[in-house]
């Protein structure tokens, strides 16, 4: 069953330091809305700053954040691409939410898209569980 998402469209330049990526979401009513992500690397292209701003956002200034995922499906290829990124700053405990949260949105986008409710709940016992563990190697590692 085809998902009723749109095609993203995707274009990565890397200017000196920085990375810059740059996404355009095409709508079926051809309206268009622009992410926009800059990435600050240092000498051994380690992420030291991430920020991203929507043309869509009611925030008018580019928004922080201290890691990302971004994944894109090759259909030709029958492959994931995908860029995931953090900086030193981002402790564990907060890598651990980061995870358990996407887990659990992408068992929602999962069951929106195929239908499919037994596997988007398998995903998000699986997610429960990785989190419960999680928690536990904090308090005793």
């Amino acid at each position: 069953m085809p998902s009723a998402c749109c095609q993203p469209i995707f274009s990565k330049q890397i200017p000196g330091k920085s990375a810059y990526l740059c996404i355009i979401l095409y709508q079926k009513h051809m309206e268009n809305s622009t992410i926009t992500i800059d990435v600050a690397l240092d000498q051994d292209k380690v992420p030291q700053h991430i920020s991203w701003k929507a043309s869509n956002s009611s925030a008018e200034d580019p928004q922080p954040s201290k890691a990302m995922i971004l994944a894109f499906w090759d259909g030709t290829e029958k492959s994931a691409l995908r860029i995931d990124l953090w900086t030193k700053e981002m402790m564990v405990d907060e890598m651990g939410d980061f995870y358990y949260q996407t887990m659990m949105t992408m068992a929602d986008s999962y069951r929106r898209a195929t239908g499919q409710t037994e596997l988007a709940d398998a995903l998000k016992l699986f997610a429960d569980d990785f989190y419960k563990k999680s928690r536990e190697l904090l308090q005793n590692g």
